[in-house]
């Protein structure tokens, strides 16, 4: 059985994620194999937080070619979108960034 740091991997720091903090969206990188009751679980044990709904998607790896014919893909990963509901505090992790 996975652990809730298993399921998230990593936050994603990005423009778009950074303007979605005032609707109290966070986005994270998630393990492949993860449903959107275990990001749910995961975030909340992890931040102590509620969280009022998660989106996810999965993100396909891009062609890339480094020089005349050596060409490969990146990796292919899975996105979620947390959003908390409007009781809960915000994640502390994201609060420094913005």
């Amino acid at each position: 059985m996975k652990t809730s740091y298993d399921i998230i991997i990593r936050p994603i720091i990005t423009e778009q994620s950074m303007e979605a903090l005032d609707l109290k969206k966070y986005a994270f990188e998630v393990a492949r194999d993860a449903t959107k009751a275990d990001v749910k679980k995961a975030v909340e044990e992890i931040f102590g937080v509620k969280v009022d709904s998660v989106n996810t998607l999965n993100v396909r790896g891009k062609a890339k070619r480094t020089g005349r014919y050596p060409e490969g893909m990146t990796r292919a990963w899975k996105k979620a979108v947390v959003r908390l509901t409007a009781d809960s505090k915000a994640i502390e992790f994201f609060e420094g960034m913005v």
